[in-house]
C-alpha cells in the first residue's frame, strides 16, 4: 500500500489540488487514482492559469476557439470544461462505489461574482448543467453572498464546494447554510441523499500571517488547532433529514509555506475520519516519499485549547484575521482569473 493510500485506509480522502489536460492525457491522474487512492480533484483560477499557460495541449484549442467563441469567459469554459468532464468520468467508479461520498471534481464560479448571490446561483446552475456529471461540484466562495448562494444551490440539488474559509465564524455560517438548504429541499419533497458539499478550510495561510507576530513556542500551531477544534465540533453535529450527507470538512492550502517546517506537516497533522485534504502535486509527491499516515486530528485536545487560548490572550481574534485572509484570497483569485482570461482573449 502506498503512503497516500494508507491515509485513505484511516478514513480520510486525499484529493489532488490540480487539473489540466496534460494531467489527464498522460494518464497521471488515472495513476493517482489507481495506485494511491486519490479520491477527488479541486481546481481554481490560479490552477487553470498555470495549466493553460504551460500545457501545450491547450494552445491549438485556444486558436480554434478564438474563431468561434467571442466572450473570453465562455472561451475559457469551452476550453477546460471538457477536461472537468473527463476528470469526472475517471472518478465515476469511485463516486459510485462510495455512494456519492467521494470521487468529486470541483470547478469554480467566476471570482467576479463573489459579492452577488443571485449571479452566483445563476452561474452555478449554468455550470452544473454544462458539466452534466453527478460527481461535479461547483465551487463558491464563503462570502456573505456566496453563503446565501450555497443555501439556494443545495436546495436546487447542486453539489457545492464552499471555498476560502479562514475562520470559525465563516465556517459556522457555511455549515448553517448547508443545513438550511438540505432542510428546504427535503421539505419540498425532493431527495437529498446524493447531494454532496464540502467546507474548504484554508490552513497554512493562517500560520503564514500570524507566525511573525507570535513567540516561537506558538508558531506553526494555530491553523492546526483551529482545524482540530472545528473537527471536534463537526463530530457533534446532529443528523440531517432524509439520509442527507453531512457537509465534510476539507483542508485546503495544505502545502507548507515555511521551509523551517516539515513539508508534509499540514497533511500529517490533519488526518481524521470522514475528512478530506486537497493537496498540490509537490506535496502529494513528498507525502508519497516520506509521509507518515496516522490519525492525528483528535490528538491532544488540551494542547489545542491551550494554543487557541494563548492566541486569544495575545489579543488576536481569529474571525477578524479570517476576514483579512478571505479578502486577500479573493483578490488573488480575481487577479489569476483576469490573467487567465487574457490568455484566452
Amino acid at each position: 500500500m502506498s503512503r497516500i493510500a494508507a491515509v485513505s485506509a484511516l478514513g480520510q480522502q486525499i484529493w489532488l489540488d490540480n487539473l489540466s489536460r496534460e494531467l489527464i492525457a498522460s494518464g497521471e491522474l488515472e495513476r493517482w487514482i489507481k495506485e494511491d487512492a486519490v479520491a477527488g480533484v479541486t481546481s481554481n483560477p490560479a490552477i487553470f492559469y498555470n495549466a493553460i499557460r504551460n500545457d501545450p495541449h491547450y494552445q491549438t484549442a485556444i486558436a480554434t476557439l478564438k474563431g468561434s467563441v467571442g466572450d473570453a469567459e465562455r472561451r475559457f469554459e469551452n476550453l477546460v470544461l471538457p477536461d472537468v468532464r473527463r476528470a469526472c468520468d475517471l472518478f465515476l467508479p469511485t463516486y459510485q462505489s462510495a455512494h456519492g461520498h467521494a470521487g468529486l471534481v470541483s470547478f469554480e464560479v467566476s471570482p467576479a461574482l463573489a459579492f452577488d448571490a443571485a449571479a452566483t446561483v445563476q452561474a452555478a446552475q449554468r455550470l452544473w448543467n454544462d458539466i452534466a456529471r453527478p460527481n461535479a461540484m461547483i465551487k463558491i466562495p464563503a462570502t456573505t453572498a456566496g453563503i446565501s448562494a450555497l443555501q439556494t444551490c443545495v436546495a436546487a440539488g447542486i453539489n457545492v464546494n464552499v471555498t476560502l474559509i479562514f475562520s470559525p465564524a465563516q465556517l459556522s455560517a457555511v455549515q448553517a447554510a448547508y443545513r438550511a438548504g438540505i432542510e428546504a429541499r427535503w421539505q419540498a419533497g425532493h431527495s437529498v441523499e446524493r447531494i454532496a458539499s464540502v467546507a474548504s478550510v484554508f490552513i497554512s495561510r493562517l500560520d503564514s500571517l500570524l507566525d511573525p507576530e507570535l513567540p516561537s513556542a506558538l508558531q506553526g500551531k494555530t491553523a492546526i488547532a483551529m482545524a482540530r477544534r472545528a473537527y471536534a465540533d463537526w463530530l457533534q453535529q446532529p443528523a440531517l433529514p432524509g439520509g442527507a450527507q453531512a457537509q465534510k470538512l476539507l483542508w485546503a492550502s495544505t502545502s507548507t509555506k515555511n521551509p523551517a517546517y516539515r513539508d508534509v506537516r499540514y497533511v500529517e497533522e490533519l488526518i481524521g475520519q470522514n475528512t478530506i485534504n486537497t493537496v498540490p502535486d509537490a506535496t502529494l509527491v513528498a507525502f508519497r516519499e516520506h509521509g507518515e499516515a496516522a490519525a492525528r486530528l483528535l490528538a491532544d485536545p488540551t494542547d489545542t485549547e491551550h494554543q487557541l487560548a494563548a492566541i486569544a490572550a495575545l489579543g488576536i481574534d481569529l474571525d477578524t484575521v479570517g476576514e483579512v485572509l478571505q479578502r486577500t484570497g479573493l483578490q488573488q483569485f480575481s487577479e489569476a482569473f483576469a490573467k487567465l482570461l487574457d490568455l484566452v482573449r
